[in-house]
C-alpha cells in the first residue's frame, strides 16, 4: 500500500512558475508550482531519463531540459506523445511539510 512521504518543507517549495528537484532516498521528484498549485511528478523524464526537476514551466506544463518534452502536471501526459507519461503523485501539505503519496 502507498504511503505519504515527506518531500520537502513548505519553505522549500518553488516559487510560482518554477520547478525544483528533491531527492527522497535515492529517488528524484519534480516539484512544480503552477499558478500557485503544487504538483509532484517523478523526477525522471519518461522519454529519455532527463531531470524534470531541472526543467521549466511553460503553459502550465513541466518541460524537460533535455529534449523539451512537456508534461501536464495533473495527468502526466506528454504533449509530444500521449503514450509517454510522467508519474504524478497525490500531495498534501501537513505541519509545514509537502508530502506525496508514493
Amino acid at each position: 500500500m502507498s504511503d505519504f512521504v515527506r518531500i520537502c518543507s513548505q519553505s522549500e517549495l518553488p516559487a510560482v512558475g518554477e520547478v525544483r528537484e528533491f531527492l527522497v532516498g535515492s529517488r528524484a521528484f519534480c516539484v512544480a508550482n503552477v499558478a500557485g498549485n503544487i504538483a509532484v511528478l517523478d523526477g525522471v523524464c519518461p522519454h529519455e531519463g532527463g531531470p524534470l526537476g531541472e526543467g521549466i514551466i511553460e503553459e502550465g506544463r513541466v518541460v524537460c531540459p533535455w529534449h523539451g518534452y512537456c508534461f501536464d502536471v495533473h495527468s502526466g501526459v506528454s504533449q509530444q506523445d500521449p503514450d509517454v507519461r510522467a508519474e504524478v503523485f497525490a500531495t498534501t501539505v501537513e505541519n509545514g511539510e509537502l508530502r506525496a503519496k508514493i
